[in-house]
């Protein structure tokens, strides 16, 4: 597998001839998004990686579609050019595609092409914050991807999320080869000390459940509403205990690299 890190939560994964896409921000920075209800964010950094220099994608994967800081103007319009996207039920309402399939965690999509093993995604369990705050944030999912005949998922993207009962029980001993965790500790001034994704310390918790064998943190930068950017989630990851801290594999931005 080889996992290209492009920024803030999108990812472009190219594996046993499938080329996957994860929560598409393509936008330059500079620009303040809203998010509703008097929050907002800036973006800081821009993708380091062209969506022109990824094509063709088979499957989008978007997490969810009401926040700039996962499917932003310039991600959206790119969807065109990609094969299937997979998001929420909410998601396929609103994203205009000739073929998204909005999932609820635990549906199940599996792809044919000739060439290729039978690849199957699987929708996760995610909640964007305080279970309060979901009717304003909205509906999330992550997903797991499996090849034909694999015991375990090959990739694991938890998508924007905080640790809830669903998610503890659904990682257990998932043993997903590659984990994609959002993390960043999304805080906005109007909710206080309310997180809308998981910080390090919680991401650790999830490491320890769902026993990886390489995690890759995503959703660590580039935005200004994250209250826990890089520096600080890298202190936290490395300060952990070894059998934990040895899976952790930071991408440089814009490099594929080959993963186990």
């Amino acid at each position: 597998m080889r996992v290209t890190r492009i920024g803030g939560p999108t990812a472009f994964v190219e594996w046993e001839g499938w080329r996957i896409l994860t929560d598409p921000t393509f936008d330059p920075p500079g620009r303040t998004y809203s998010f509703g209800f008097g929050t907002s964010s800036r973006k800081l950094t821009g993708p380091a990686v062209t969506l022109d220099e990824l094509s063709p994608v088979d499957v989008a994967l978007v997490s969810h579609h009401q926040h700039a800081d996962n499917l932003d103007d310039a991600g959206r319009a790119g969807l065109a050019s990609v094969g299937t996207v997979l998001t929420t039920v909410a998601g396929a309402k609103a994203i205009a595609h000739r073929d998204v399939r909005g999932l609820r965690a635990g549906e199940s999509v599996t792809f044919t092409a000739s060439g290729r093993p039978d690849l199957t995604i699987t929708a996760t369990p995610g909640r964007h914050g305080a279970v309060v705050t979901r009717p304003i944030v909205g509906p999330v999912v992550g997903f797991a991807l499996t090849l034909e005949g694999a015991r375990h998922p090959g990739l694991w993207m938890t998508g924007d999320t905080v640790i809830s009962r669903p998610l503890r029980r659904y990682a257990k001993n998932l043993a997903p080869d590659v984990a994609l965790v959002h993390m960043g500790a999304v805080r906005f001034g109007i909710s206080g000390a309310l997180r809308y994704t998981m910080d390090a310390r919680e991401a650790l918790e999830l490491i320890a459940l769902a026993r990886p064998g390489t995690v890759v943190p995503i959703h660590v930068e580039g935005w200004s509403h994250f209250s826990q950017q890089e520096d600080a989630t890298r202190d936290v990851l490395e300060g952990a205990p070894v059998a934990v801290a040895r899976t952790v594999r930071w991408l440089p931005l814009g490099e594929a690299v080959e993963l186990p």
